[in-house]
């Protein structure tokens, strides 16, 4: 299958923070765009600019030639994708279906072996960058799945992001995503134990954040949410029930790997209390309320 604008439809699932951006990106350059979303009134914007919104996955999966989905957790995606009204089953043979959620490595490899036996091909592509990157069209994108299919959609990918990297084999693209999120999770509390102990010794966060954010300790963390933290801004770049979700993919994942991740257990524990807090709807950012 060739992806052109003229002859291509795109399906789109899900248009939460990250997911509207990325929709809109695509129906602006050109694709015939095609969506559904649990609550349909999210799609308003896009439908009068042009894009057709489906009242079910069954009628988007019919319709459309590739489809692109980004939910919220693991039981959202096998909610789309499997089952007599998931994507799978009703896909048209020869069509391409991309996975940009963040979920386990696990479910992509079985998502890839269904797609197989119903002549579908699926990659996971989860996507890093927040609410920003997805605004600006400039998420990474990591790639797992056949090479041939990457190298088919790639042109649609850069239409969402910069940074895209084929990883290999069906779940490789969530397993280099888990090791993206180790990363965040203990840079994340450094972050905040950072910014708090410039307050407590009576600096101003930012000209504090002026130097240390182009030195050694910078960071697309600090450099982002540093700014966020010193407003007192709380928005969801990205939800920290979703990040929770995330390390406890990435934990499981290490256990089965026989790896230690005492960084990302330390940062999952400050995270759920958090929630525990009733801040799980809140940004990532809102960490720094802890150290306050």
């Amino acid at each position: 299958m060739k992806i052109t604008r003229e002859k291509t439809k795109i399906g789109f699932v899900g248009l939460g923070v990250m997911g509207h951006s990325m929709a809109g990106h695509i129906l602006d350059a050109g694709f015939a765009l095609h969506l559904y979303n649990r609550t349909p009134s999210k799609a308003a914007d896009l439908v009068e600019k042009g894009a057709v919104l489906e009242a079910d996955i069954i009628d988007l999966a019919k319709k459309t030639d590739l489809i692109i989905s980004i939910v919220g957790f693991p039981k959202d995606v096998e909610e789309v994708f499997l089952g007599s009204s998931g994507v799978l089953e009703n896909a048209k043979p020869g069509s391409i279906v991309i996975d940009m959620t963040t979920s386990d490595p696990v479910l992509a490899e079985k998502l890839y072996d269904q797609g197989e036996k119903k002549g579908v091909h699926v990659l996971d592509a989860p996507v890093s960058g927040g609410d920003l990157g997805a605004k600006n069209a400039s998420l990474s994108i990591m790639v797992g799945g056949d090479n041939k299919i990457f190298d088919m959609v790639l042109p649609v990918l850069e239409i969402m992001g910069k940074n895209i990297v084929y990883q290999g084999r069906a779940g490789a693209g969530q397993h280099t995503k888990m090791a993206n999120q180790i990363a965040i999770a203990a840079g994340m509390v450094a972050v905040c134990e950072s910014l708090a102990y410039a307050s407590k010794a009576g600096l101003d966060p930012q000209t504090v954040l002026k130097s240390i954010g182009q030195g050694a300790a910078g960071s697309w963390s600090l450099n982002n949410m540093g700014p966020r933290i010193i407003k007192q801004d709380d928005q969801p770049g990205f939800f920290i029930k979703h990040f929770i979700k995330d390390m406890k993919i990435a934990a499981d994942s290490s256990k089965n790997l026989g790896l230690e991740t005492p960084g990302l257990d330390l940062a999952l524990s400050l995270y759920q209390k958090m929630a525990d807090k009733g801040l799980e709807n809140n940004g990532t950012q809102a960490l720094y309320k802890l150290f306050q």
